[in-house]
């Protein structure tokens, strides 16, 4: 739903309507922040229950070009350095939890804060703000492929007797950080 709303904002914006575009990045900044809420607590479950599993998966570093941002590029950058310096394949497992779940927290902050800026009209570079938008969501889009993968590969190696526990873990309610985007039409920009 996220994407569908971003998408809209984007062609919104493209035809000029510029109000119902405004309302459109904030449901995406809402739907954003919720995945990100629940994104991260899936890193976390998964590293907190790995410490109880013997035979983890290995894992391969992210690709820095698999990203747009300078956040998520750099954060793939340090993966793959410290993949090659790590030596067990259990701190790569939970390294790479890591990067993720940090990636993910700080895409987050940023969306909310380019969300803002369109919506409240403060943008000084307006189209550099929605790109922003565009492009962190592509990358939170990849961290979720990449967590995906990294569950698939976890739940083959988790023992039968420890899945109901993650899959608990997992249906755990997350509390939701609300995107502090705020409308205001009168100053919506292109």
């Amino acid at each position: 739903m996220m994407s569908v709303a971003l998408d809209e904002a984007l062609t919104l914006r493209a035809r000029g309507e510029l109000v119902c575009a405004c309302q459109q990045v904030s449901i995406a900044a809402d739907l954003f922040a919720r995945l990100n809420s629940k994104l991260i607590l899936a890193c976390d479950c998964l590293a907190d229950r790995g410490r109880h599993v013997g035979n983890l998966p290995v894992v391969e570093p992210l690709k820095q070009e698999f990203f747009r941002g300078d956040t998520a590029q750099g954060a793939a950058s340090w993966n793959g350095l410290l993949h090659h310096v790590l030596f067990g394949g259990r701190s790569r497992f939970f390294h790479k939890l890591k990067i993720l779940s940090a990636t993910v927290e700080q895409l987050g902050r940023q969306f909310d804060r380019a969300a803002e800026e369109i919506t409240m009209g403060t943008s000084v570079q307006p189209r550099d703000a929605w790109n922003s938008l565009d492009s962190l969501h592509f990358d939170l889009n990849t961290c979720l492929r990449e967590a995906e993968v990294v569950l698939k590969s976890f739940l083959r190696a988790l023992p039968a007797d420890l899945m109901p526990a993650l899959a608990a873990d997992l249906a755990s309610p997350v509390p939701v950080r609300q995107a502090k985007v705020r409308q205001r039409f009168s100053r919506a920009t292109a």
